[in-house]
């Protein structure tokens, strides 16, 4: 949901709840994105939570057969 900040005064309770719910909510000034409304207890972002989720195969590394790389004009 994205709220200009003059509508934004007027349905501060109504944004609440709905960041509260999980919506991300944000108030745009001049129709540009301008702040983000979250609950204070959103867990934080932790960087690299997903380094163990790698789905690269070691085949993603080998080089490309002269085919492949020709069709991408190579």
């Amino acid at each position: 949901m994205q709220v200009n900040i003059q509508d934004a005064k007027a349905q501060l309770s109504r944004m609440v709840d709905a960041a509260m719910l999980g919506e991300e909510v944000v108030i745009a000034k001049a129709g540009k994105p301008f702040v983000r409304l979250v609950p204070v207890d959103a867990p934080p972002r932790v960087p690299g939570i997903a380094k163990d989720r790698n789905s690269l195969t070691p085949a993603f590394f080998d080089p490309l057969p002269e085919d492949e790389l020709n069709a991408w004009g190579q």
